[in-house]
């Protein structure tokens, strides 16, 4: 089965310490139990004893330090790192989150050509440290253009940091945060290192009400030498987003781990349970709303898997993972909201009571959309692949599923973030023409409206300005995008015919939901109109295929319940 089930956890890696981090992971938490799970999540304990463990068995040690830098299985791996990632937010978005930022506050340090500093980031994380990545702040957020902490020189060649910083998770603990400025004599853009434990170090607050603590900090003349920048100028700014691009992948996993647990714990509730005489999954909207729930979530994880499989075969030449990466954040955890809904459509009050996990997804499931740039902030960087997307393709060697060990370097070695609008894609045509089943097709077609919408009813440039309208368009852009790559893993998997179709039912139905935006845009002119209803179709209904997949959600009734 292709969801996660840590009660037979066939996630097989080709090292057998990868497997043990896995296993061992499974263990602590299924050791500790939902009761203290859910006893920490209410009263916002901070995770110290998830620190202790994985500082006990050097995980993030292991799976987050290149290997020039760590023991013999250290190594940034994506595909035992995807792992991980489910894993940690299939038992609570708070230690994921710990994880995360760590992610992002070692993304400047290994980019970085200051070798002291990574030694030093190589000797902490095996003493079992955590990291944070000081980048927004209280009035610009995540707007870097606009930072105010800033890096004053000193006769003696040091430097005084001052300024604040703003939702910096483990800035409490983190012994050094990569932290964003400005030099205040040339306004460079700068990385630089704080630690917590300095005495110029103000941690004023938890700004969230949870169990991580997301900090505002303050530097009050702050003393940094030239040892302790990591860059400057425009090789800070490009550590800056290329960290983005490579960290907020984790989001969307974020999300399928979440929704993981909350679908068992919602199958089992609603399958032993019955109203007015029936079980509630005999209901034939229950059974609507799980199939959509299933496959939605099946989606999600075959789209974020096939997008480490690009980001695994990056390199100067091949940047297709930056449009990818960006889908999985935007698009997979708005998927994971989807899928909470429906399923505490079907649970209802049950959602709510303070034992079950559902409580806690439908808290957290939230915030993925919100975290390392807004859904609008992505969809817009979307955007600008359209045009190369659709139009101007280029052939690439086809790329197998990626899951052998070894160090991801290129991820700390991209160098400059310019020319998003020259990345080039491979023609998204052959993977659909690979498939003769009725949804896929349906689907197909859509794209082919879409297209002709763009070549002969091109939005004019006082529509690209406008932000409602193009966002409108790269909603039904980054479904396409979504559609594609689902179906190649589709294949990689051996998924079944039914399952995958179903799956396409869906979204042909979402194809026509953006599609019916678009057109009721003040906007959308006549022409443009007229392709967005031909875009607007309905799925075709097959009883024998829909009775499969629903063999396939009750195949999970009762495979997983969290040790009490």
């Amino acid at each position: 089965m292709l969801l996660l089930n840590p009660r037979d956890y066939t996630y097989q890696f080709h090292d057998k310490r990868s497997n043990e981090i896995m296993l061992k992971t499974i263990e602590y938490f299924e050791t500790r139990g939902k009761k203290k799970l859910k006893e920490d999540d209410h009263n916002r304990s901070f995770y110290e004893d998830f620190i202790a463990f994985q500082k006990k068995h050097r995980i993030f040690s292991t799976l987050l330090t290149p290997t020039q830098y760590g023991d013999k299985d250290a190594r940034w791996d994506m595909w035992r790192n995807y792992a991980f990632n489910e894993i940690l937010a299939f038992y609570g978005l708070a230690y994921w989150y710990t994880w995360q930022v760590s992610i992002l506050g070692l993304g400047p340090i290994w980019m970085s050509k200051n070798e002291k500093l990574k030694q030093q980031a190589a000797q902490h994380l095996k003493d079992g440290a955590v990291f944070a990545f000081g980048l927004s702040e209280k009035v610009h957020g995540a707007d870097i253009y606009s930072t105010e902490m800033s890096l004053t020189p000193q006769s003696d060649g040091s430097y005084l940091a001052n300024g604040a910083k703003y939702y910096i998770g483990n800035a409490n603990t983190a012994p050094m945060v990569s932290t964003f400025g400005k030099m205040a004599d040339s306004g460079e853009y700068v990385f630089f290192v704080a630690d917590y434990r300095n005495q110029n170090y103000d941690l004023v607050k938890n700004v969230c009400n949870s169990q991580n603590f997301v900090a505002e900090f303050g530097l009050n003349n702050y003393k940094i030498t030239q040892d302790e920048i990591l860059s400057q100028g425009q090789e800070a700014w490009d550590s800056a987003l290329n960290t983005v691009n490579v960290g907020k992948y984790n989001l969307g996993v974020a999300s399928i781990g979440i929704c993981t647990h909350a679908f068992y714990e919602a199958l089992n509730h609603a399958s032993n349970r019955k109203l007015y005489g029936m079980m509630v999954t005999d209901f034939p909207h229950v059974k609507q709303m799980f199939i959509d729930a299933y496959t939605r979530l099946v989606a999600m994880k075959l789209f974020a898997m096939r997008a480490v499989d690009y980001m695994r075969i990056a390199s100067p030449e091949d940047r297709r993972y930056i449009l990818y990466n960006t889908m999985v954040k935007m698009k997979v955890t708005l998927q994971g909201e989807e899928v909470i809904n429906l399923l505490w459509d079907i649970i209802a009050a049950k959602g709510f009571e303070k034992d079950t996990y559902f409580e806690m997804a439908a808290r957290d499931i939230r915030a993925l959309p919100k975290l390392e740039g807004t859904v609008h902030v992505n969809l817009a960087l979307v955007a600008k692949f359209i045009f190369n997307y659709f139009f101007n393709p280029k052939e690439y060697q086809s790329v197998s599923r990626q899951d052998r060990p070894g160090h991801d370097a290129f991820l700390f070695e991209q160098g400059p973030t310019r020319g998003l609008g020259k990345i080039q894609f491979h023609d998204y045509n052959t993977v659909f023409t690979n498939y003769d089943l009725p949804n896929v097709k349906i689907f197909h077609e859509q794209i082919n409206f879409f297209k002709e919408l763009l070549a002969n009813a091109t939005p004019t440039p006082e529509q690209q300005q406008d932000t409602d309208f193009s966002m409108a368009i790269a909603e039904l852009f980054a479904l396409i995008v979504y559609a594609q790559l689902i179906l190649e893993n589709a294949q990689v998997y051996g998924l079944h015919d039914d399952t995958i179709d179903q799956i396409f039912d869906f979204m042909v139905r979402d194809f026509s939901k953006y599609a019916l935006q678009l057109y009721s845009k003040s906007s959308t002119t006549p022409k443009q109109a007229e392709f967005c209803t031909k875009m607007i179709q309905k799925p075709i209904h097959d009883p024998e295929r829909y009775k499969h997949s629903w063999e396939q959600v009750l195949k999970h009734k009762d495979l997983y319940e969290m040790t009490p």
